[in-house]
């Protein structure tokens, strides 16, 4: 049986953060998906397929990484591509307390399905879309936090 796991994020926009913890996943698993939810409750700066279209160019040197989208629940995602595992980030302990409630809700709706946490690389560890998005809004240099791609694409959405 193949070893399935999803990395679930809105990843508005990648980070090298994000990029950390799928080539960690990618050594562990034997197919990684990268799932970019689009989740109604934020306003994301990139729509669904500029994100899609990041992540792919971030990530096309690890090649059991696929990368797609979906709207609803994960674990109704991890079921349709028989993911047995979803995979998760932590910067810090504040990030825990989130992400243990959406474990658990998750194993609330199918135990079937892992929930496992990668500690980021400490270098890593303040590292948000959010402070990147608003750094770059304001022509601060973001170069070495977001692939090559990712700091092109936020230069032209706040070019003045």
């Amino acid at each position: 049986m193949t070893k399935i796991a999803v990395v679930p994020g809105s990843l508005d926009p990648i980070t090298y953060g994000h990029v950390d913890i799928i080539e960690r996943s990618s050594k562990i698993f034997e197919v990684v998906y990268v799932v970019i939810l689009d989740n109604s409750a934020k306003n994301p700066l990139f729509s669904i397929e500029e994100r899609k279209e990041l992540v792919q160019k971030s990530t096309s040197h690890l090649p059991n990484v696929k990368v797609d989208t979906f709207n609803g629940l994960l674990v109704d995602y991890a079921k349709k591509i028989d993911a047995s595992t979803i995979v998760r980030g932590l910067r810090a302990v504040t990030d825990f307390e989130y992400e243990m409630q959406i474990t658990l809700m998750n194993r609330f709706l199918d135990e079937s399905i892992e929930t496992i946490f990668l500690m980021s690389q400490r270098k890593y560890s303040f590292l948000s879309s959010s402070i990147v998005k608003e750094a770059a809004k304001y022509s601060g240099k973001v170069s070495e936090l977001v692939p090559e791609c990712v700091d092109k694409a936020l230069r032209e959405k706040f070019k003045k």
